[in-house]
């Protein structure tokens, strides 16, 4: 099918890759210009395991291709998929101007019919909101329909996501526009939910509100942990093994971050505040989100006690493993208080430096893990990459004044490291 993705990021671009590999004709609009020569040239602006290749070949293929222009888009696709940001606002709602601006120009553009597809991450009644919007704006007056249909990507996991979905949701307000989105994503042989559009948008933030809530709910346990001398890495495998719960986020750590969980969380408050229910439930997951990263905070105070003029080596920048994305990342908020008490950072990451030097000054950034330890007085592990499980720690532990290490992600052997000589604090063990 010939399909447009407005909007490039971690969602759109992997969307149009995976759809354009299945043999679909895809368009990826994106209104940055200079990022589109990028594209255009083979380069590609995120970092997501896989998608480099993916993104090279169907281009090779000519299946997938980029332009600035959003009316070029609508010209030359069937189904048009908004995939562009969706801001969070300090009152916990989030800035719609983005989709907005999209459904205008997707109006002006339209002389036949088309489908347009929600993507991004949305509050519920979007779509009849952008509905309206492009019934007011299309000047030919042709028919559309208007479809939710949610992404449930994990960063890091992105194109295996999309290429194997868990489920595949399409909300719609009549039945034309179904046999379109079924035939889009009948290569991929997943379930498919056809529900009204409302339901669809609050499946996404239900769904991501729950798996944050997953995430404060071991973090919580994990303090209890602590204050019996239990280990909640067996307590979380021992839930896990319950076919009701599941194993997965389950690992305690300094908490959700990321552009998804605490943007979708407060979203969903807000929604809930618009329609009449104070959800108080997710309100103590966003504080007990908060509070992990206090504790993680007071262990390092506790041990190093001043921090001022203290040298910390700090391992992890992203918000999680397998991606370049800082935004609200824990490692950054966690690098930023240690700044704030006047300690001087030395810290790598294997992917997200680059981004990282946009919103964390004052740091000396280190190209080999092996080499953040030089000089400092403890370690930090704060992003949950594979690579920091092979970090050479007798070499650490010479090049640290003492060899302290904080691991805000469980990745070491608590007991081994212990009878190695280390004074070692992790989470809830």
């Amino acid at each position: 099918m010939k399909l447009t993705i407005i909007g490039t990021g971690y969602v759109g671009l992997v969307t149009g890759a995976c759809f354009a590999e299945v043999g679909h004709q895809v368009v990826c609009v994106d209104n940055d210009a200079a990022k589109v020569k990028v594209l255009q040239a083979g380069g590609i602006p995120i970092y997501e395991p896989g998608l480099e290749e993916l993104v090279k070949k169907n281009v090779a293929a000519g299946r997938l291709s980029f332009t600035s222009s959003t009316a070029e888009g609508v010209a030359k696709s069937d189904v048009i998929f908004i995939a562009v940001p969706t801001p969070p606002q300090p009152d916990g709602s989030v800035d719609m101007s983005f989709i907005e601006k999209v459904a205008r120009e997707i109006a002006s553009a339209m002389t036949a019919y088309k489908i347009v597809v929600d993507k991004s991450t949305v509050p519920v009644k979007t779509g009849d909101q952008v509905a309206e919007t492009i019934k007011r704006y299309n000047k030919a007056k042709v028919e559309f329909d208007v479809v939710s249909n949610p992404e449930f990507l994990r960063e890091g996991f992105a194109v295996e996501d999309l290429m194997k979905p868990d489920r595949v949701v399409i909300g719609v307000r009549s039945q034309r526009p179904v046999a379109a989105m079924k035939e889009i994503y009948e290569p991929f042989n997943a379930p498919i939910i056809v529900t009204d559009i409302n339901s669809a948008e609050l499946i996404k933030h239900a769904s991501n509100s729950f798996l944050a809530l997953k995430i404060s709910y071991i973090n919580a346990v994990s303090v209890l942990c602590e204050a019996a001398g239990a280990n909640v890495q067996e307590v979380a495998a021992g839930m896990g093994m319950d076919a009701r719960i599941g194993r997965r986020f389950l690992n305690a750590s300094l908490g959700f971050g990321g552009s998804c969980f605490p943007k979708d969380l407060s979203a969903f408050v807000k929604i809930a505040e618009q329609v009449g229910y104070d959800f108080r439930l997710l309100k103590e997951v966003q504080s007990i989100n908060v509070e992990q990263m206090n504790r993680f905070v007071k262990k390092i105070t506790e041990i190093l006690w001043v921090l001022k003029d203290k040298n910390i080596g700090v391992l992890g920048l992203a918000f999680k493993q397998n991606t370049d994305d800082v935004r609200q990342s824990p490692a950054i908020e966690l690098c930023q208080r240690l700044q704030k008490e006047g300690a001087r950072l030395r810290v790598h990451d294997p992917k997200a430096m680059e981004k990282a030097r946009t919103v964390l000054s004052g740091v000396t950034y280190v190209d080999d893990m092996n080499a953040v330890a030089d000089g400092c007085d403890a370690l930090v592990i704060a992003t949950e990459w594979d690579e920091f499980k092979q970090l050479d720690l007798e070499r650490a532990r010479r090049a640290l004044s003492h060899p302290i290490m904080f691991d805000g992600r469980n990745l070491f052997d608590a007991a081994e490291m212990e009878k190695a000589g280390w004074i070692y604090k992790s989470i809830g063990r």
